[in-house]
């Protein structure tokens, strides 16, 4: 599964490059606008497999780890979780007003890409993906209604808390009062990593209601 994952994740990559040399960034922007309605009802596939975003922060993580210079810490100026918000209405006014008022496309995709990439070198990737990503500000409105998702079967888990080690959105915790774990998914990424670590084989892509 994880190859295969990685297969999908790099392919969109591709694409993505490809509209960006070929100045078609807006055939993204219409990808991204379908995912929206997708996360409905499959929760927020997009991130986990189709954002550039997230496909570069992965190996950005594996090496910012190995180098020693990621923090557990979060910035306390994000600790309001409202910045995604303003991120979110500055990219929409620069897009807007270099596209149709100074006739420009100014790359506001490529930008946030270059600060994902050096935002996880520093903090752990829930830090971008939680509270400053514009995109996942509405993938998390929309996912948190999602048919489909990753769930737990209480009664297979057994709190050892390795899905909490692998989640990239901590959207998985494990409850101190019952041991088990519940997946949030709001901020859920549908990457899989949780179901792949499971060793009782306790969270599925399921049907949540």
């Amino acid at each position: 599964m994880k190859y295969t994952i990685n297969t999908i994740r790099v392919l969109f990559l591709g694409l993505f490059v490809i509209l960006l040399v070929n100045d078609k960034l807006m055939l993204w922007l219409v990808l991204f606008g379908i995912s929206l309605l997708l996360a409905l009802f499959f929760g927020r596939i997009y991130c986990g497999f189709m954002c550039p975003m997230n496909t570069l922060m992965i190996p950005t993580e594996v090496i910012s780890k190995k180098l020693g210079i990621q923090s557990d810490k979060t910035p306390k100026w994000l600790s309001s979780g409202n910045f995604g918000w303003f991120a979110l209405v500055v990219s929409l006014i620069a897009f807007f007003f270099t596209r149709f008022v100074l006739n420009k496309n100014f790359p506001v995709l490529i930008v946030w890409i270059l600060a994902s990439v050096l935002i996880t070198i520093r903090y752990k990737p829930e830090v971008f993906h939680n509270l400053i990503c514009p995109y996942g500000i509405l993938q998390k409105i929309f996912g948190k209604f999602a048919f489909f998702s990753e769930k737990v079967n209480e009664d297979k888990c057994i709190g050892c808390k390795l899905c909490e080690t692998v989640c990239p959105s901590k959207s998985v915790v494990v409850s101190p009062i019952n041991k088990k774990a519940k997946i949030d998914s709001a901020i859920c990424l549908q990457c899989t990593n949780c179901q792949q670590i499971c060793p009782t084989k306790a969270i599925t892509y399921t049907l949540q209601r």
